[in-house]
């Protein structure tokens, strides 16, 4: 039991310093306003940040879901279209639940790694591997 307890103290020293942080993960709001027949996504580049994920990534996503076109501008987004900022926010919401939230442990401690040909989104929490669709 004595060894049992040393492995336990040594394998929770070797654990990322973040994994114990307990601070609430909050997605930031899109700021999007729409000029002519685009929407322009203001506060794009914070978000992709707040989330540890490419801007490309997380734009590619919000392309297909909204089944427009788009591309990066500085720390914009501008897509063609009108969109409102909460059907943007609904659609961000549904890329931290696929791309960002460990399906094992429900940490947003996650990274997008690739094995092979396979895109694996891997968490520094727990350690879970789990495969992704590509977008």
């Amino acid at each position: 039991m004595d060894d049992y307890n040393k492995l336990l103290d040594r394998a929770i020293d070797q654990l990322p310093q973040k994994v114990f942080e307990t601070k609430r993960f909050s997605v930031p709001r899109a700021y999007s306003m729409i000029q002519g027949n685009r929407t322009i996504i203001q506060n794009f580049g914070e978000i992709a940040v707040a989330l540890n994920r490419d801007p490309q990534h997380l734009l590619k996503f919000l392309l297909r879901e909204l089944g427009t076109a788009g591309n990066l501008e500085g720390g914009r987004a501008i897509m063609q279209g009108k969109f409102t900022h909460y059907l943007i926010n609904d659609r961000i919401d549904e890329y931290v639940k696929r791309f960002v939230i460990c399906h094992e442990c429900n940490r947003p401690d996650t990274s997008i790694i690739r094995e092979d040909r396979i895109f694996l989104l891997k968490c520094a929490a727990c350690g879970a591997k789990a495969p992704l669709k590509t977008l």
